[in-house]
């Protein structure tokens, strides 16, 4: 009778000793994966801010486009010479006051969407300017976006505008007439932006003329995909056709869409 007590005792000493090194082998296990699954996320956060940096800087160079910046100071110089000098005045400090928001914006995730309307309104007549006035703009704000607290992604907007006014309004065959919308809104916690246009249709574009500037839009595109993923915004782009009352192509419509993001949740995420 000892005897085979002694043997359940031995026998439940092993089970036990086997229970603590199988608990220990998961418990091992466990926190090896946990460390790789670790090393992989900052692998993979690391990667993003790198190609988020070099997203911008690509961004960033677009925006500095040496033609644009010869041909806008060449349309000032030719302004002090055949007009008024308070005009060319006024359109010279709106061109500093464009680079200095483009320097001072291009190394940040988030802006105002206020600061970043301000550069794309100076970039806009600065663009009128040089062709003329071929175009006239507006800038269409609903009453429930607040323009300083509400955050955007820096240079999102202003390569699709710049793409709508070289390739669409200014290939239009009349030389004037040229509409171009910006209508900013919210659907519930959703904010979009519209870019509307007059101008030739999307499949009408010249491939020898659209493909300098389809980079640009390119980068935006990918640099918003970025900051989605990072921030869950689940953002968008969506480009439509136009039509008028008897269903004949009148223009282009560009929506980006984003989860609504405010001063406050940016700091939160």
């Amino acid at each position: 009778m000892v005897q085979h007590f002694d043997e359940i005792v031995f026998a439940a000493g092993w089970l036990y000793w086997l229970f603590f090194l199988l608990s220990l082998l998961v418990l091992v296990a466990f926190f090896i994966l946990r460390e790789k699954r670790i090393k992989r996320a900052s692998a993979k956060e690391i990667t993003m801010q790198h190609s988020l940096i070099n997203l911008e800087l690509h961004a960033f160079q677009a925006h500095m486009d040496p033609h644009f910046i010869f041909n806008s100071l060449n349309a000032i110089h030719h302004y002090i010479l055949t007009t008024s000098t308070d005009m060319a005045s006024l359109y010279l400090t709106r061109f500093a006051r464009l680079m200095r928001l483009m320097i001072g914006n291009f190394n940040k995730e988030w802006v105002s969407l206020h600061d970043d309307l301000e550069a794309l309104e100076l970039y806009i007549q600065l663009e009128q300017l040089r062709f003329d006035q071929q175009f006239s703009y507006q800038v269409r704000i609903m009453e429930d976006v607040n323009q300083q607290d509400t955050l955007i992604p820096p240079l999102i907007i202003q390569p699709y505008v710049q793409y709508v006014i070289w390739h669409r309004l200014l290939l239009r065959p009349q030389k004037a007439g040229g509409r171009l919308i910006i209508h900013i809104g919210k659907d519930d916690n959703r904010l979009y932006i519209q870019v509307e246009d007059n101008g030739i249709l999307a499949t009408e574009l010249l491939d020898d003329t659209g493909e300098r500037q389809a980079s640009g839009i390119d980068i935006a595109a990918e640099r918003l995909y970025m900051m989605s993923e990072k921030y869950q915004m689940r953002a968008g782009i969506q480009a439509q056709q136009l039509f008028d009352e008897t269903r004949n192509p009148n223009g282009n419509r560009l929506t980006i869409s984003m989860r609504h993001m405010m001063t406050h949740q940016s700091m939160a995420v």
